[in-house]
């Protein structure tokens, strides 16, 4: 099963995408920001750091950095409702995806599939 280590600072949200994901089939760990996912980068293995790149403490861009330092394999999606945000993602990480708000939970399941190629269905389709 893929692991998913998802950062967002929103409640709602978090709980929101974390649900949608799993009904999806993929297993999925929620921290309410960068600085509480790092030690679970070092403690268990995910295949892929999905993050607010806007958040307090440590932002996901710089969150995404040092997760690609601790594990080269690791895949990354930022997620974020900024424009001007997003591009610094895009330079800060150009292998990363970016998937701006607002955005639909099918998006979000579907640019996650592409990621690892999974041809699942779900309720979403």
């Amino acid at each position: 099963m893929i692991k998913i280590l998802l950062a967002e600072d929103d409640a709602v949200m978090r709980e929101y995408l974390t649900r949608a994901l799993e009904r999806s089939g993929y297993a999925v760990k929620a921290v309410d920001r960068g600085t509480a996912a790092l030690p679970l980068l070092e403690e268990e293995s995910f295949d892929l750091l999905l993050t607010d790149i806007v958040m307090p403490e440590m932002d996901g861009i710089e969150l995404a950095q040092k997760a690609s330092e601790l594990v080269p394999s690791l895949r990354v999606m930022f997620i974020t409702g900024f424009a001007a945000v997003t591009l610094k993602a895009g330079s800060a990480m150009p292998q990363a995806r970016v998937l701006s708000k607002p955005f639909h939970l099918r998006d979000l399941v579907l640019e996650v599939d592409r990621l690892f190629n999974v041809d699942a269905l779900n309720e979403f389709n």
